[in-house]
């Protein structure tokens, strides 16, 4: 008796019919999506360069390090300025002495006015010359600060935050004045669109795209992210249309690294249905009608909106959604 109770149970499980709901089937307006490739690149490269001339010392970057603005790239020493600069301190101390000689000549002169010894002149004439050791003296320590600025200005600093992608010199290698040091991303990617002429007047500036997997995989709609258009350049190369686009988390790519975009370049008709009503037996796709009718299909782009039939679907035709 129990199992034939078990046995009525199944059937009448297997005899009740799938939850199901009911869509008909018309035509809608979709974006026409076209699938190119795009190039991750930074928006802005920043170029440590040399800011005076001399032989590198130190090399304290490489090839995909990070740095932050103003951290320290190379150090560039010119021994010419050393040797300015010891000449010059010779000089400095030769006019201190100058001047202390003249400050006492005039304290003298001042004293021999007061007792009625000298005359006006010969205290002007001494006060000149204290006035032209103050003079010349103050011009070389001037000297002195430019030339240890122009030392200062042989540490090479980064312009800004980012990663380093490339290092042209090396450590004993002699440089001159506004040469590369390195090459520098900023922090901020965007992915380069290059698209055909005929496409420019389709894509504008806020236009929303799909982004494929990393790199040249095969995606589905489950990988795709979404990106924004932020600026569509008004010049066009060599026949081609530039844009850039925003996409969050970019920053693990490789500068330069390769994917694809399915950017919109129109408008047409298309029959979609609900991704969830489309199933597959021995190699073929169906999709189950109102009237209990399978029927086979031909299906399209998948979308975050269902999936575009091809063929074997008109409109008006009422689907069952599982």
């Amino acid at each position: 008796m129990r199992s034939y109770l078990v046995s009525i149970l199944l059937l009448t499980a297997l005899a009740a019919p799938a939850c199901s709901s009911e869509i008909t089937v018309s035509e809608a307006s979709v974006d026409d999506r076209k699938a190119v490739l795009a190039t991750v690149e930074p928006i802005r490269q920043l170029v440590a360069r040399a800011r005076t001339g001399g032989t590198i010392t130190s090399l304290k970057v490489r090839e995909g390090d990070r740095v932050q603005a103003a951290d320290q790239v190379a150090l560039v020493v010119d021994q010419k300025l050393l040797l300015q600069m010891q000449a010059l301190d010779q000089r400095i101390r030769s006019q201190q002495a100058q001047r202390d000689q003249a400050r006492a000549d005039f304290e003298r002169g001042q004293e021999l006015q007061r007792r009625g010894v000298s005359t006006q002149a010969q205290l002007e004439q001494v006060r000149t010359a204290l006035d032209v050791a103050d003079r010349t003296l103050s011009a070389m320590q001037a000297d002195r600060s430019v030339i240890e600025q122009q030392m200062a200005e042989g540490a090479v600093l980064a312009p800004g935050a980012g990663r380093v992608l490339s290092v042209p010199v090396s450590e004993g290698r002699v440089v001159l004045p506004g040469e590369t040091i390195a090459t520098l991303a900023e922090n901020r990617y965007i992915l380069r669109l290059s698209l055909p002429e005929r496409h420019a007047q389709t894509i504008r500036a806020g236009d929303k795209v799909q982004i494929g997997e990393r790199g040249l995989a095969n995606d589905g709609v489950d990988t795709r992210r979404e990106g924004v258009v932020r600026l569509v350049y008004p010049e066009i190369q060599g026949g081609r249309v530039i844009a850039d686009v925003d996409v969050a988390q970019l920053g693990d790519y490789f500068v330069g690294e390769r994917t694809r975009v399915y950017v919109s370049t129109g408008r047409r008709m298309a029959i979609m249905v609900p991704s969830a009503s489309i199933y597959q037996r021995s190699g073929t796709t169906f999709v189950r009608l109102k009237t209990g009718d399978e029927v086979v299909v031909q299906t399209g782009e998948v979308t975050s909106e269902g999936t575009e039939i091809l063929s074997g679907l008109r409109a008006g035709d009422v689907v069952l959604v599982p």
